[in-house]
């Protein structure tokens, strides 16, 4: 099969942007909350509540082992991609060293460091790359496993929350846990690029009528495909079209007026390609 290739210079840009985030949400909301939410960040949180270690130099010299990992296992390309994560996250760190927000609640500084780190994860591994740590062992996780990005993170941080709950207590052991559960949960939301768009199912025995009310009232396209009912075994078609939310609305009455026999079903679409939902699309049609 033969493999997509990505845009080199935008990868370097999404693991730049995306490792400025994750390390901000360490600095502002992890670190002074004491979420030790995973990962080599929660082992540096730990260490600076016992020693006072530097985070910054703590996370360098962990991660100098599991880079030697990422040549091996992983190969050149992405272990070009993660040393430039892996380097350049423990130097925000560095230069955001003191940023933090006033928030005595620790729950708020879980969530609100999950998301951030969610987010910046997910759009480091859009980049196809790792700030690397245990990530780097969830990226390596889903390139040989069927397991996604985020609850692959879930399982390899689990042993970290473990330790912050002897160091910490098991208060702020939860909150890590649930930090951890909020950043596998918008990892997955990043990489699936979610939509607000709905895919209609339409099964019908007037197909005609069911596209006239796509076509003049919607303005959208569809697919048709030849169907048998399970029950009466009759012959139907059944109509697939992607619509905004606020046009699957209009179609759902449209059917309910026009059409009532026929039986319709809504469902979330998310990575949506293709001409009228993405930008890709029309850049390939202008050239």
């Amino acid at each position: 099969m033969k493999q997509l290739q990505s845009n080199p210079w935008l990868d370097y840009a999404l693991i730049l942007i995306g490792s400025t985030l994750v390390g901000l949400a360490f600095n502002i909301f992890l670190l002074p909350g004491r979420i030790a939410a995973g990962g080599v960040s929660g082992i540096s949180t730990i260490l600076y509540e016992m020693y006072q270690f530097n985070p910054a130099y703590v996370q360098w010299i962990i991660n100098v082992p599991l880079l030697i990992l990422a040549v091996v296992l992983v190969g050149r390309d992405f272990s070009i991609k993660t040393i430039v994560g892996t380097v350049f996250l423990p130097f925000v760190i560095f230069l955001t060293d003191g940023w933090h927000l006033e928030m005595d609640n620790p729950l708020l500084s879980a969530i609100y460091g999950g998301i951030l780190l969610g987010v910046g994860l997910g759009i480091v591994y859009r980049g196809n790359g790792s700030t690397g740590g245990t990530a780097l062992i969830a990226q390596i996780l889903k390139r040989y496993t069927r397991i996604s990005s985020g609850f692959s993170q879930l399982i390899v941080d689990g042993a970290v929350v473990i330790t912050s709950a002897f160091v910490f207590d098991f208060e702020l052991a939860l909150y890590a846990l649930m930090s951890i559960y909020v950043t596998s949960k918008v990892i997955d939301f990043v990489q699936l690029q979610t939509s607000p768009t709905k895919l209609a199912l339409i099964i019908t025995e007037e197909p005609e009528r069911i596209e006239q009310i796509i076509h003049s009232e919607i303005d959208r396209g569809f697919t048709k495909v030849d169907s048998i009912g399970g029950y009466t075994n009759e012959e139907k078609t059944m109509i697939l079209s992607v619509v905004e939310q606020s046009e699957a609305v209009y179609l759902k009455k449209l059917i309910q007026l026009n059409e009532p026999g026929s039986f319709v079903v809504f469902l979330n679409a998310s990575e949506i390609i293709g001409r009228g939902f993405t930008l890709d699309k029309f850049y390939v049609d202008q050239k």
